[in-house]
């Protein structure tokens, strides 16, 4: 019996360095290819080695498809294809293709030039990577982190009644449960408002694309209608070129901005200009956007460093932060922090936590898992208390059985698949014309001809399937030789086997033709006399493929022999 095996290389019962291996119909594909935001060691990416310890990758791995351009999804992509060394093909979605090599770029250069950390990736190389890479429409790709929640600048996840076999889901709030989207807004313009109202800075650390683009959004449309003159300044260089991606990609975009954009582009800010680091030392309030989003390197960090201290300023956390981070540790109500050089931060400013997370809740989850409605759930991406609460809540509630595997651990599923064949109209007119109604409890048995073309399959009338492929009938008839004592002419011998099965097959047509040979359905019975023995007939019995049972049938009839004439 066929079935998939699926191994997490990370994010197994971890957060961070998205990689799973899934190995399915004889091919192994590999989804996601992230980096983790917590270490800065070789656990940062995830292990290939497990793929296959000699030889070369592109042997043993078919190919990769990354979900969506965040760094715990694609961080490590130029680190497998070009310094452990993978040729095979690389699939992502054209927005991801535009923006991935920004984002590699921008992560190779806080790691190198600015931590001067060794074995990196170079900017060559990101070049080549993406070289290998094959772009595919949105709805051919699989989905790494979603929403079933619509931003201000994406629409939600939606996903079919398709019953998979597995469904592979993220789980990083598996036990959140989000009060409402407007509710959140509502309460972080308020929290940003008050905060410069008293004279305070706010800093809002998030990752370039993403959350980025839906707060500009918010606060854009919020200072407008209140006419605040408070700055608003976001991370130059790699927003803006975000932002430029997000004009070119407008089509993607959810069907309000897509509307808006007749009139004016939503990502062009009229009160959101781009941020010097000098201005972090301006006196008075303003709002800066910059990133990463766990304060774990780069600007925000910086930022974070020298506001900290002031009591009247606030940092929002808008996202996940993973262990490790400095964004957890605040978060997780540490104070005071050792910084690099040993010098410890003490945080006297407001830390606020408000999830605009691209991720979804456990509702969000749930809401997925009963749309799809698959065989099997597997979760990833999640820390291992949270996916189990998860898991039993699937399995309880849902009535689907649940997986959590850790990285390097292997699910085995066995699937029986289903292939999807098409009846043309003219074969069921044609099988219902017999006066049966369909039954799902009672199978059918249809006869036709199975056509595969462009991978689909229909069943058709073997005068259609000639017809369309062009080709002549040939009639196959088996032929079965049944021996009778009879001394009479091959004529009566022929009109005593029509008497006789005309009075014992009450429901078939029996006809005798002229010629003296006997039909009963498509079954052609006639009588010889062999020139040896004058004394023995030969009844030839030959039929169709469609009445083989009719056929056995009659034979072994006339095989008992033919009643004695009356005399």
């Amino acid at each position: 019996m066929p079935e998939i095996r699926v191994t997490p290389l990370g994010a197994g019962q971890d957060v961070g360095r998205s990689c799973i291996l899934v190995s399915i119909a004889g091919k192994n594909v590999m989804l996601d290819c992230g980096m983790h935001m917590g270490f800065n060691d070789d656990r940062r990416f995830p292990d290939f080695s497990y793929i296959t310890q000699n030889g070369r990758l592109t042997d043993f791995l078919d190919c990769v498809i990354i979900s969506h351009f965040h760094l715990d999804h694609c961080g490590a992509l130029p680190y497998f294809s070009e310094m452990v060394g993978y040729d095979g093909p690389i699939y992502m979605t054209h927005p991801t293709q535009a923006i991935c090599p920004i984002l590699l770029e921008d992560y190779r250069k806080i790691a190198v030039d600015k931590k001067g950390e060794a074995n990196f990736f170079t900017s060559q190389m990101i070049k080549d990577c993406m070289k290998k890479v094959v772009a595919v429409h949105l709805h051919q790709t699989v989905q790494g982190d979603y929403n079933m929640t619509p931003d201000r600048h994406l629409g939600a996840a939606w996903i079919d009644k398709c019953r998979p076999n597995l469904l592979i889901t993220e789980s990083t709030y598996a036990t959140t449960i989000r009060d409402s989207k407007r509710c959140r807004e509502r309460d972080f313009l308020k929290k940003v408002h008050e905060t410069v109202e008293r004279g305070g800075k706010v800093l809002i650390p998030v990752f370039a694309l993403g959350r980025a683009q839906e707060l500009c959004i918010l606060l854009e449309t919020f200072w407008e209608r209140m006419n605040l003159k408070v700055p608003i300044y976001f991370s130059t260089g790699l927003t803006e070129k975000a932002n430029h991606y997000y004009k070119l990609f407008i089509p993607w975009t959810n069907q309000k901005i897509r509307k808006t954009f007749v009139q004016r582009n939503m990502f062009e800010f009229k009160h959101i200009k781009a941020f010097d680091r000098a201005f972090a030392d301006n006196p008075g309030p303003m709002v800066v956007f910059a990133t990463p989003g766990m304060l774990h390197a780069g600007q925000s960090l910086q930022i974070f460093r020298k506001w900290a201290g002031n009591e009247k300023n606030m940092v929002i956390m808008p996202g996940y932060c993973v262990q490790g981070t400095v964004g957890h540790k605040i978060l997780s109500g540490q104070r005071k922090l050792e910084m690099e050089g040993r010098q410890v931060l003490e945080v006297k400013m407001q830390v606020e936590y408000m999830s605009f997370s691209a991720h979804a809740d456990a509702k969000g989850i749930m809401q997925l898992v009963g749309q799809a409605e698959p065989e099997s759930v597997l979760l990833v991406h999640g820390e291992a208390k949270k996916m189990e609460f998860l898991k039993q809540k699937i399995e309880q509630e849902l009535r689907v059985s649940c997986y959590m595997p850790a990285n390097g651990e292997t699910v085995t599923l066995p699937t029986s698949p289903s292939i999807p064949v098409g009846i043309s109209l003219g074969l069921l007119k044609r099988e219902m014309a017999q006066g049966l109604l369909p039954d799902a409890k009672k199978p059918r048995l249809l006869h036709g001809t199975l056509i595969m073309k462009d991978s689909n399959f229909r069943l058709v009338s073997s005068e259609q399937a000639l017809k369309e492929l062009g080709l002549a009938e040939h009639q196959l008839r088996f032929t079965c030789r049944v021996h009778l004592h009879d001394t009479r002419k091959e004529q009566e011998t022929a009109l005593r086997v029509y008497s006789h099965l005309k009075s014992i097959l009450k429901d078939h047509c029996v006809q005798h033709l002229p010629d003296g040979s006997v039909t009963v359905e498509s079954i052609l019975i006639q009588a010889a006399a062999p020139s040896e023995d004058p004394g023995t007939k030969v009844l030839l019995v030959s039929w169709t493929y469609q009445d083989e049972e009719l056929g056995s049938f009659l034979t072994s009839l006339l095989k008992k022999g033919l009643p004695q004439a009356p005399s």
